[in-house]
């Protein structure tokens, strides 16, 4: 499975982006997905996840009420809609595909992953 992620680029603090992950994976709408980002040293955070049914999700406590995750099964992409950004969002930000077991589950950590993609830098300005 390839993952492509574009997206990113800069906003100033209270602006939006919206990333997508684009998958190469006929069995797509069988993955669950995730997004991760790492900040310049810190470790990589799970920002979003959702489960290959699309039913669940997942976001980090600092995300909550601001990021949104969605999947588009058809075009075999996964969204990340960030509102209302902050300073403290600036990282760059990976997508990660894994087969799901069942339908409804979510993975939040990275070695849960198995595929991952090239990341897409997000910078926030104050």
């Amino acid at each position: 499975v390839q993952l492509q992620a574009s997206g990113g680029g800069l906003v100033q603090a209270g602006g939006s982006l919206r990333l997508s992950c684009a998958a190469s994976a006929a069995t797509f709408r069988r993955y669950a997905m995730g997004w991760f980002r790492q900040a310049p040293g810190k470790e990589r955070e799970c920002t979003a996840a959702i489960s290959w049914s699309g039913g669940n999700a997942y976001y980090a406590d600092s995300v909550k009420g601001r990021f949104t995750i969605t999947r588009g099964d058809a075009k075999n992409t996964v969204y990340l809609q960030m509102n209302s950004l902050k300073p403290e969002d600036t990282a760059v930000y990976f997508c990660a595909a894994r087969s799901g077991v069942l339908s409804g589950t979510l993975y939040n950590t990275g070695g849960e992953y198995t595929y991952w993609g090239q990341g897409t830098l997000v910078t926030v300005s104050s």
